[in-house]
């Protein structure tokens, strides 16, 4: 690849990364805030008929699922998850929600501080569904997957608590 090349491609990446980490934060902020905005703690477990899933249980499976994916698939923590957890465990009080959070924003926006523009273009380590995306693309199916999730929590306050 010409120098030029790689020049822009390395710009492309950075400003690819860069809005990553705004768009990660400010939404992990938004789900911080949802949560919070529950008026009675019991609500964020309740679910609805043909609903599976509670807010609460939203929020602690977009946390393990970053903190997997992003936290040990880039960023090598060493976080081990435990997703039967994500959708069984139950009245999780919203401090402990709220630090859980603040914790997946941290690693993260950590993560992706250290990722390279070459490793953004790389191959993610993990295939799914036998696909295989580059670390760049599976990055945004992440985000796109948080946001999903968030609207399900948003959703499901109003409609429980009115």
């Amino acid at each position: 690849m010409p120098a030029k090349e790689k020049v822009q491609l390395k710009g492309r990446n950075n400003n690819m990364l860069e809005s990553l980490k705004k768009l990660y934060a400010r939404d992990l902020d938004t789900l911080a805030k949802e949560i919070q905005s529950f008026n009675n703690e019991e609500n964020l477990w309740q679910i609805r008929p043909g609903i599976s899933n509670s807010a609460g249980n939203l929020a602690l499976h977009i946390c393990g699922n970053l903190k997997h994916f992003i936290g040990t698939g880039i960023g090598q923590t060493g976080y081990v998850r435990q997703r039967e957890l994500e959708f069984s465990q139950k009245h999780v009080p919203i401090p402990e929600l709220i630090a859980n959070i603040k914790e997946t924003k941290d690693i993260v926006i950590t993560t992706l501080n250290k990722i390279s523009p070459e490793a953004l273009s790389a191959t993610y380590p993990v295939t799914l569904r036998d696909e295989a995306f580059s670390t760049e693309y599976f990055l945004m199916h992440l985000h796109a997957h948080l946001n999903y999730h968030l609207g399900q929590i948003n959703y499901l306050r109003r409609l429980i608590e009115g």
